[in-house]
């Protein structure tokens, strides 16, 4: 089973030798380190897996590596474990997004338990994310005038309404809606609708600027002027 590594920071080598022992013992790759700064030197974000942390370190705890891994937009899953826990330290851990707060003497059981809880978080966090780039990149695809055909049709609007926004006739909005949907991928617009805003790529759908009717699309006529 090698679903990503399982990272063990933990200033005790006992500690480390005996999770490192029980977690290969479940098929996962691990690495230990005594410091959260050997860690941080050691770790790259694109490296799937989870954080099983101590939260008393020397030097910097693992709270304190918890709010720097936030502050780089690293989304690794921890788990923390401490023998000083109390409940406000565990409140502030889980608040921050830690999987969960374990308190030494805990069972092997509960450990893996929330490891693999963690792994699953992270093979989840990792395939949304692959999914919003790519629909970004799908996006970035889109030419001016489709971008703001897509931006009104995400707020609902009818081809009727976008032709009388954009100042088209409606079977050039139709040609547009079918090249967004190939573009895109999506079978229909509720569909489009749902990976836009799944991705979180709302606000590059709404950024199109006001592109003039006659600009750049000599193959679709627009509407004409009465």
């Amino acid at each position: 089973m090698t679903h990503g590594t399982v990272f063990v920071v933990d200033d005790e080598p006992d500690v480390r030798d005996a999770l490192n022992l029980l977690i290969r013992s479940m098929g996962h790759q691990v690495q230990t380190f005594p410091s959260a700064a050997a860690f941080l030197a050691a770790y790259r974000p694109e490296q799937p897996g989870c954080l099983v942390l101590d939260v008393r370190l020397p030097g910097m705890s693992g709270l304190d590596l918890q709010q720097r891994l936030r502050e780089q937009e690293c989304a690794i899953p921890i788990v923390f474990i401490s023998g000083h826990g109390d409940i406000p330290m565990a409140v502030r851990a889980v608040q921050a997004g830690a999987v969960d707060f374990l308190v030494k003497p805990f069972s092997d059981a509960d450990l893996l338990d929330r490891i693999e809880r963690a792994l699953a978080r992270d093979r989840q966090q990792r395939r949304q994310a692959a999914e919003s780039a790519d629909v970004k990149a799908r996006l970035e695809r889109l030419t001016p005038r489709e971008k703001e055909v897509l931006r009104l049709l995400l707020r609902g609007a009818v081809n009727k309404m976008v032709a009388r926004e954009l100042d088209l006739s409606i079977r050039t909005v139709e040609i547009h809606r079918a090249r967004i949907l190939h573009k895109m991928g999506a079978a229909n617009v509720p569909q489009l609708i749902r990976m836009v805003m799944r991705s979180g790529s709302e606000r590059e759908a709404d950024g199109a600027q006001p592109v003039p009717a006659d600009a750049g699309h000599s193959t679709v006529s627009t509407r004409p002027a009465s």
